[in-house]
């Protein structure tokens, strides 16, 4: 008889943006949400969830509490990750309307255009079909971004209505523009927490 496998620590960038929500669904999943705020936070985790903000001010708290290069080494090392809305901007080689100088962590061989669908009155709530999961995700856009362009090895698992991908993967990345937290349904959450090695 083998022994249960252990929960999967997964860390939460605790900069700013849904640190609480975030948490609440992975622990609803039987993960482990630890707060990361500095470098020493990275050790041990299994994976790690970039979560939704403000994109700018994320990746300037990034750099003032110098996690910038550790995070950007720990992703090129392999630790997987999930991103939603500023999590995606963050998570994407090339931003599309960021800030002149907008550090962002990569991986994800992607340009996405940060605040795509409008300002904040221009927020939504669609039902989208997402691969990997049998039933509709109630998905909630916030200022969000869309992808503008695919590189080879992004698979897209979700279209908004318009046809601009809002949910991809490449590799151990995993990134949404819109934000389950919200919603109180784990499902992409736990889509992540079983991809852990």
């Amino acid at each position: 008889m083998t022994a249960p496998r252990a929960a999967r620590r997964v860390g939460v960038l605790a900069l700013q943006g849904d640190v609480r929500e975030h948490s609440a669904a992975l622990t609803q999943v039987g993960a482990v949400p630890v707060p990361v705020r500095r470098e020493q936070d990275l050790a041990g985790l299994d994976g790690i969830v970039v979560p939704g903000g403000e994109s700018t001010t994320i990746g300037r708290l990034l750099t003032v509490f110098d996690l910038l290069e550790p995070l950007r080494e720990a992703l090129r090392g392999g630790l997987p990750a999930y991103g939603s809305c500023a999590g995606m901007i963050l998570l994407a080689d090339e931003v599309v309307d960021g800030t002149p100088g907008q550090p962002t962590l990569g991986g994800l061989d992607v340009s996405v255009r940060r605040n795509a669908f409008g300002r904040q009155v221009d927020s939504f709530e669609a039902e989208l079909d997402l691969v990997g999961l049998p039933e509709p995700v109630h998905a909630v856009f916030i200022r969000a971004p869309w992808i503008e362009r695919l590189g080879e090895g992004v698979q897209v698992l979700a279209r908004e209505p318009g046809g601009h991908p809002v949910a991809i993967r490449q590799g151990a990345l995993l990134a949404t523009s819109f934000h389950p937290e919200l919603t109180g349904d784990a499902r992409v959450h736990e889509l992540f927490v079983k991809g852990l090695h």
